[in-house]
């Protein structure tokens, strides 16, 4: 800290992360080492499949790569500097570093907000207007509503966290997390700023509100439109297009919700971090297995990469 006009300014945070032994830390590293790494080979894969199998050139494969593409940024934001903590014995991050962090984490988690609706947009087009699909979901379009999710996501935040930058921070310095989050960080002002804390609240509580509430609504459309095929099967293969990207938006939504409808709700800082984690860091892992294992296109372009990569090894 230093000190400015007599008040000693906060120029570094301290990220308490998991508090435990020196030993434990070892072992969390390793093993959020391997599911780092593990995430950003099936997320990776997934990508690569899309970029060179030309069948999976469609709109919905190109979502599913952007979504990948997206949940490697996404752990990026988290796991590298958690990582540096469990080996390091000051655990400091610098002022500036960690707004820069808080900034990337929420505009990509507000991007994936804004893809996964998107994707639900998708198959109802496919479902429920399956002749005009063709020609109102192109790529062309389907690049350029991922870009409009993109920019508007990154533009989201910007003034909420410049406020919360001229806020007075003069110690203590100690965050009860892993990450550089909105209600731990306004705890620390020495000065309370609810004006910015209901801000927040409600820019997030928006942004899930009205994305789940288009995403359940596209459902209902296709569920009313899947009930009315004749077929068994025909139901059977337009619920599983479906299933894949619903579990996702439970397993997404249904942990952000307990976060950040209110950044200072009162939750204890275990739980705090416990659902953070799940959504930063186990569904980036999980989503991979849910889309390859559920699509039988995706398995076939994951083999068929597996076997050149085989081939290419031998020779």
């Amino acid at each position: 800290m230093k000190s400015l006009s007599g008040v000693s300014t906060v120029t570094e945070f301290i990220l308490l992360s998991f508090p435990c032994s020196k030993e434990v830390h070892v072992i969390l590293f390793m093993l959020f080492l391997v599911s780092y790494i593990l995430t950003l080979m099936g997320n990776g894969a997934i990508v690569c499949a899309v970029k060179l199998d030309c069948r999976l050139h469609t709109p919905m494969y190109v979502l599913l790569a952007n979504f990948s593409f997206l949940e490697i940024c996404y752990v990026n934001t988290t796991i590298p500097s958690m990582l540096k903590n469990f080996l390091s014995e000051t655990k400091t991050i610098s002022f500036m570093a960690c707004f820069f962090q808080f900034y990337f984490f929420f505009s990509m988690g507000t991007t994936e907000t804004f893809i996964l609706p998107l994707m639900a947009f998708d198959r109802y087009l496919a479902i429920c207007q399956p002749l005009h699909y063709p020609v109102i979901m192109n790529n062309h379009l389907c690049m350029n509503l991922v870009a409009l999710c993109w920019v508007t996501a990154f533009l989201c935040y910007p003034i909420p966290i410049y406020f919360i930058t001229q806020l007075p921070f003069c110690g203590p310095n100690t965050i009860d997390h892993f990450v550089c989050d909105p209600g731990p960080l306004l705890a620390l002002s020495c000065i309370p700023a609810p004006g910015i804390e209901l801000s927040c609240s409600i820019l997030s509580s928006l942004i899930i509100f009205i994305t789940l509430f288009f995403i359940l609504g596209s459902y209902t459309l296709v569920l009313r439109a899947v009930l009315r095929v004749p077929s068994a099967a025909g139901r059977r293969k337009a619920f599983s297009t479906c299933g894949s990207h619903l579990a996702v938006v439970s397993l997404f939504y249904g942990t952000l919700m307990i976060m950040y409808i209110s950044p200072t709700s009162g939750n204890p800082g275990g739980i705090q971090k416990i659902v953070t984690l799940f959504y930063s860091s186990v569904t980036p892992l999980i989503n991979p297995l849910i889309y390859s294992l559920r699509n039988k296109d995706m398995k076939a372009a994951l083999r068929k990469i597996h076997m050149c990569t085989g081939i290419s090894q031998s020779k």
